[in-house]
Formats: C-alpha cells, sequence, structure tokens
C-alpha cells in the first residue's frame, strides 16, 4: 500500500468529465489498496478524487493553506485535514507524506505542483515516481515546450525520462506501482548541479 499524492484541479469551471475522470483515479487508487494525498479541496476534481477514494476504502490526507481554506471549501471529510501557512508548507508536507505523484488535468497550482516534483526527480533529490494522466491531450504543449528544451541543451533527456505519461487510469497507475516496486534512483551530471538545471 502506497500513500499517492494526486494533484488536480479545484475548479467548477471546468467540464463535468474531468471530474468524472477525477473520481474514477480515486475509485481505482482505493480498489488497489492505496490510499490518498490531496490538496484538501472539496470542490471539483480535488473533492471527487478524495470522495470516491474514502468510498472505496481508502485513507485520505488533505493539506490547505489557511487562505485557501474557504475559498476552496475545505475538505471536511478527510481522513486528515491539515490546515497549513502558506501554498510551500502545502507542498512541503503534500511531498512528505506521499510515496509517488499524479498529476490529472488541473491550472497553475497543477503546473507548479508538477514542475516542482519532476525537477526534483530529474536531480536526484528523490526516488517517487511522478506520472502525468493526460487523456486529452491537454498537457500536449507541455510535452512540445519540453522537447524543445532538450532539443535546444537547456534540459538533459534524463530530465525528461525523470516524469511518465500516461493515457488511462490504469495505465497511470500501472506506472505508478511499478515505480514503487523498482525505484530507479537518477543521479545528474556536474553542470545540472551546478546550474541547477533539470
Amino acid at each position: 500500500m502506497a500513500a499517492v499524492c494526486v494533484y488536480c484541479a479545484s475548479s467548477r469551471r471546468i467540464a463535468s468529465a474531468y471530474v468524472e475522470l477525477a473520481a474514477e483515479v480515486g475509485t481505482r487508487l482505493a480498489a488497489r489498496g492505496h490510499d490518498l494525498v490531496t490538496g484538501g479541496g472539496e470542490l471539483s476534481m480535488m473533492g471527487a478524487v478524495a470522495r470516491a477514494a474514502r468510498a472505496g476504502g481508502a485513507r485520505t490526507t488533505g493539506v490547505i493553506p489557511r487562505a485557501l481554506l474557504d475559498l476552496e471549501v475545505g475538505d471536511r471529510g478527510s481522513d486528515e485535514l491539515l490546515v497549513v501557512d502558506d501554498m510551500r508548507q502545502r507542498k512541503g508536507l503534500m511531498d512528505a507524506r506521499s510515496d509517488a505523484f499524479l498529476a490529472l488535468p488541473g491550472g497553475l497550482g497543477t503546473l507548479e505542483e508538477l514542475l516542482e516534483v519532476w525537477v526534483a526527480r530529474s536531480l536526484g533529490m528523490h526516488d517517487k515516481p511522478v506520472v502525468v494522466l493526460d487523456v486529452d491531450d491537454l498537457y500536449a504543449p507541455l510535452r512540445a515546450q519540453v522537447d524543445l528544451l532538450v532539443d535546444r541543451g537547456f534540459v538533459r533527456p534524463q530530465g525528461v525520462a525523470a516524469l511518465q505519461w500516461a493515457r488511462s487510469v490504469d495505465e497511470a497507475l500501472d506506472l505508478v506501482e511499478a515505480g514503487l516496486a523498482a525505484p530507479v534512483h537518477l543521479v545528474p551530471a556536474l553542470d545540472e548541479v551546478a546550474e541547477g538545471e533539470p
């Protein structure tokens, strides 16, 4: 059993298909015997994944900044809802409580969280799996941007390899579980350490 951190949207302006996707992730996560860590919100995808995971028997932990407690409506149904002072504390606690990271469709917050754990993995700061579930090419421009950065020498291929991509819920969870079963420690090149680049 692992604690899987799921990054996803809390926006109520998105299509219902994304909320349904989050619920499917929560259901499948619980069915595979894993627990869930989220950003602690009750709305939209974030709430859907947590409710579905709990319904399936998973333990859920939410981490939410005090300033967002009312805005995102804190997930009071969480087995553990941790209220912190700011976003940096939120991300640090989510990282510490998680064995793997799974990014679903989301906005700037999701993108920031994904990039932070991706960079840390590429620099060998952790060995936890980092997976993106992209069912409809929402993140295709990100993949293209990173490919361009590799092409121009800003990112090494190892940086790209630190993140895995999936097109279905089960494929994403298969990748998470494979990464948990056989962790691969990435060792950055000397110029990456000096420059802080993935």
